[in-house]
């Protein structure tokens, strides 16, 4: 086998590799082979237990070594990660990746290339490092429906919001911790702005609604809007903010969406804090199934590449290959202001008669119903918190930009979805 990138995972891969050799060959009936490391800097000085000689900087001609016959990509991106991975198909080469960027982007490109050349396309990695969860998707549940899939899948993002649920933190001095803990990088973009999270909604809906979904297809926001008064808020309603990804189908459409959301302290989601993950799937014969673990790091994602990689190997001894891509269904992405969802509604208005009419009309003129409704008077100001019961989205995004016009608003505070309730 090649491994291609040897960052914080890759490194674990190999310490696995070495630490367990015995077991895993056992498990597989042969002893897995380490033929090369391909990686930007072959002289770099690493702690690792394997000969420096099998560092190298050619990934491509590693990937056509003939002595190679399992491919493990953890380099990421979508260039040239793709080529290297569709050139070593071509050659007959299984594949593990962790790569979600190029599998949210251009997976189909990957599973034809696999279907091709009748090789394996193996990625639990790619979503929730340790926690079993693709596989389940792709065969446990193969026989059910779907018709549902919660998660929190960034664990920056849950760390963030757990520690301003806990300390009553802001977002800036919530993610400044998560930097000096390593939770988050030091550009923290592709986390806290949802893009992450977006990649992996992407591959889950694909498998659990048998149609090829890609990150273009997920409506996303991310978490930077997401202040101590929302969170207070929440509390006040029995709820906790996470950034949830939401995957649905209704019929003959889905809709896939990543933002922050409210959720009620009762759901199985409320209690996942700091930086796990957690995935709550809704099928029909099946009920409701919990997936929960360690998310992201260097050994947890390890551990699903080498579960991956016995696989594979497993496989390509016996002759037999792993079920291909199920997109029978090709069902439809539904735009997201089709989607029925709830708001949370903050508003600082002027403090006098007739502002909650006011406001009450506008909801009215767009048959959003209101279900709850609060004003807090300060001196002159107050703050009017509404919350609706299901509309469109697109009809809760029309009330909000109305409201923001009305003469006796100051400003919209605070827009958030209500989930779960």
């Amino acid at each position: 086998m090649a491994l291609l990138g040897c960052g914080n995972v890759g490194t674990e891969v190999v310490r696995l590799l070495h630490e367990q050799s015995a077991d895993l060959a056992a498990r597989i009936g042969e002893p897995l082979e380490l033929a090369g490391i391909a990686v930007r800097r072959p002289d770099k000085a690493r702690d690792l237990p394997v000969p420096r000689e099998l560092f190298t900087a050619d990934a491509l001609g590693l990937v056509n070594r003939p002595d190679v016959d399992i491919v493990v990509e953890l380099v990421g991106g979508i260039e040239p990660a793709r080529g290297w991975i569709t050139t070593a198909m071509a050659q007959g080469k299984s594949v593990v990746t962790g790569n979600k960027a190029l599998l949210a982007e251009d997976g189909g490109t990957l599973h034809d290339a696999a279907a091709a050349s009748g090789v394996d396309l193996y990625y639990e990695a790619a979503v929730a490092a340790a926690i079993p969860l693709l596989r389940p998707l792709r065969e446990s549940l193969h026989g059910d429906r779907i018709t549902k899939v919660t998660g929190i899948v960034n664990g920056t993002t849950n760390f963030i919001l757990s520690r301003m649920t806990e300390t009553g933190a802001g977002f800036s001095e919530a993610l400044s911790e998560a930097q000096d803990l390593g939770y988050a990088e030091a550009d923290p973009t592709a986390d806290i702005e949802g893009f992450d999270a977006a990649a992996k909604a992407a591959i889950l809906a694909g498998l659990a609604f048998h149609t090829r979904v890609t990150a273009s297809d997920v409506y996303r926001e991310g978490i930077t809007s997401v202040s101590a008064s929302d969170i207070a808020s929440a509390a006040q309603m029995g709820c906790v903010v996470k950034l949830l990804c939401i995957a649905s189908r209704d019929g003959d459409d889905v809709t896939v969406r990543v933002h922050p959301a409210m959720i009620p302290t009762s759901h199985p989601l409320a209690s996942v804090n700091g930086a796990y993950n957690a995935v709550f799937v809704e099928a029909e014969a099946a009920g409701r199934l919990m997936f929960y673990g360690a998310g992201a790091g260097g050994a947890p994602t390890a551990s699903a590449v080498l579960g991956d990689l016995v696989a594979v190997a497993r496989n390509r001894r016996s002759g037999a290959r792993a079920a291909s891509e199920s997109t029978y269904a090709d069902l439809s992405v539904r735009h997201m202001g089709e989607v029925t969802t709830r708001y949370h509604i903050s508003l600082d208005v002027d403090d006098q008669a007739g502002v909650l009419a006011a406001a009450a009309q506008v909801f009215a003129d767009h048959r959003v119903s209101i279900q709850t409704v609060r004003q807090d008077g300060r001196g002159d100001d107050a703050l009017l918190v509404v919350v609706t019961h299901k509309a469109t989205d697109a009809a809760l995004a029309a009330t909000v930009e109305e409201l923001a016009k009305l003469p006796a608003v100051r400003q919209v505070a605070s827009v958030m979805r209500v989930e779960g309730g």
